[in-house]
């Protein structure tokens, strides 16, 4: 049987994004809430939530570059390298 969930005193901002969201992806606030509900509930639990770290992509970037990972400069001397005998 369903059961119904509710959220109190949710900020206007998160509501705003979450709208927006919805709207995207052609649903209903309601029907979206519940997409994500659905999906967060498959996830494995892989420890307590301040264990998780979320980054944005430019910290992402940030940390990849801090490991000293980098992709390869030659690449782009081939791209220009074509295109300059394309002409």
């Amino acid at each position: 049987m369903p059961i119904n969930l509710s959220i109190k005193n949710a900020p206007e901002d998160v509501v705003d994004r979450l709208k927006k969201r919805a709207a995207a992806n052609h649903r209903s606030l309601q029907g979206e809430l519940m997409a994500i509900i659905e999906a967060a509930s498959l996830e494995p639990a892989t420890g307590p939530a301040s264990e998780r770290t979320y980054l944005t992509p430019k910290q992402l970037l940030a940390k990849i570059r801090s490991l000293g990972i980098s992709s390869p400069s030659t690449s782009a001397a081939y791209i220009r390298e074509d295109r300059d005998h394309e002409h």
